[in-house]
């Protein structure tokens, strides 16, 4: 699962974000001031950084510096700092995006995702878990033994892993897999699924979706 660490002095705010990303399987923790958030980077691994720019004791632009310096983090900032020349300096320090408040929690979602896709899909090769995802050869290895899929099921991986945590509507996944628009109901997707989660014991990792379609939880 992915971790996320939140840093954001208004209680409410940060509340509702790792609510909000918990849903979605991922792992959050909270703090509330710069200096302990640059302590916890000290002792955790994250995946991605939420950061408030007005904070006590170390401000955003500061405790950015300080991550660009320690880890290949990616930062995202959630600031209600809305001047152009505020989010040039974010950016211009390293954030890799950055949304003004009030927001819309699904925008900051699709953000997260966006970010994460973009430092997962520079990998030549993925681990979740015991699973090791080759994207070039087209191989997974699961415990270091090759696991045998099809075509269309490891394009339906591959898919699922770039959306990891996101749910994904059926006419989206088959439109993007098979190359063509769901017209009508077909259980070509559910049977591939179905597949998925055996060859790769991955049966509590893709969930269905209730009137959406399926999302890889990890």
């Amino acid at each position: 699962m992915n971790r996320i660490l939140i840093v954001e002095d208004e209680i409410a705010i940060s509340d509702l974000i790792k609510i909000e990303l918990e849903e979605r399987c991922y792992i959050c923790d909270i703090e509330n001031d710069g200096e302990s958030a640059a302590e916890l980077i000290e002792k955790k691994n994250y995946d991605l950084i939420l950061l408030d720019i007005m904070l006590p004791k170390i401000d955003g632009y500061e405790l950015l510096e300080y991550i660009k310096q320690k880890a290949n983090i990616p930062v995202l900032f959630v600031t209600a700092k809305n001047q152009t020349r505020d989010k040039i300096k974010g950016l211009n320090l390293g954030a890799d995006d950055y949304i003004t408040k009030p927001f819309e929690i699904e925008e900051l979602i699709a953000r997260i995702e966006a970010v994460l896709r973009r430092y997962n899909n520079g990998n030549e090769v993925q681990n979740i878990g015991d699973i090791s995802i080759n994207v070039i050869s087209r191989t997974v290895m699961k415990n270091g033994r090759e696991i045998s899929l099809t075509p269309k099921e490891f394009d339906l991986l591959v898919l699922l892993i770039q959306n990891k945590n996101f749910a994904l509507y059926r006419e989206t996944i088959f439109e993007k897999v098979w190359g063509e628009e769901l017209e009508f109901e077909t259980r070509t997707l559910d049977l591939h699924i179905q597949r998925l989660r055996k060859k790769l014991d991955w049966k509590d990792k893709i969930k269905t979706v209730y009137k959406i379609g399926y999302m890889l939880c990890i």
